[in-house]
């Protein structure tokens, strides 16, 4: 597992240890910032149930300005942490242990709002619909900004959720990447 592109490009990043997080393949992850890219010129990202950090490090290497992750595994905030060091992107993240749920309510609190969230929660406890909508209610991404779900490619996400409407599908063996946006013209 490395960084793929961008100003880190090549540096290898640790995977949390266990077998609790499944990390974002290497292709699985330039596939998804063709999709969605693949370089920025700044933005903020979200990267919920974030692992070992390797999609919003991805998305700071290629261009992003700072990246909120957060994940409810210490483990995962440790190596979160450790791999931000070893790419020397600390200035540029903020990390937090969180249930994402009670994430999502913090931040919308804070009245944040993203040109890019990143969500991979664990396979087997999906929620993406209802989380799909709460952001949407909670006006947490911006009205240019694009949602990347990861998901088993046996799920099967809705075209439309809420405001969002599914603008890219791809599947990738056992994994799947939804990818929305808000729909045009919807906005009050």
């Amino acid at each position: 597992m490395r960084v793929v592109s961008g100003k880190n490009k090549g540096i290898p990043l640790k995977a949390v240890p266990g077998n609790s997080t499944r990390p974002t393949t290497d292709k699985v992850k330039e596939a998804i910032f063709n999709m969605i890219g693949p370089y920025f010129q700044g933005g903020e990202g979200l990267d919920l149930f974030a692992g070992s950090g390797g999609l919003g490090i991805e998305a700071l290497s290629r261009g992003l300005d700072l990246v909120i992750f957060v994940d409810r595994d210490g483990k995962a905030i440790h190596t979160i942490k450790e791999n931000l060091s070893i790419c020397k992107l600390d200035s540029r993240a903020e990390v937090y242990r969180n249930d994402a749920d009670r994430a999502l309510k913090a931040l919308q609190k804070r009245e944040k709002r993203f040109d890019y969230i990143f969500l991979d929660p664990p396979y087997k406890k999906q929620q993406l619909e209802k989380m799909l909508t709460f952001i949407d209610e909670a006006g947490l991404l911006k009205e240019e900004g694009v949602i990347v779900c990861e998901h088993g490619s046996e799920i099967s996400l809705p075209e439309a959720v809420s405001r969002f409407q599914q603008v890219k599908h791809e599947k990738y063996g056992i994994i799947a990447v939804s990818i929305y946006s808000l729909q045009i013209g919807t906005e009050d």
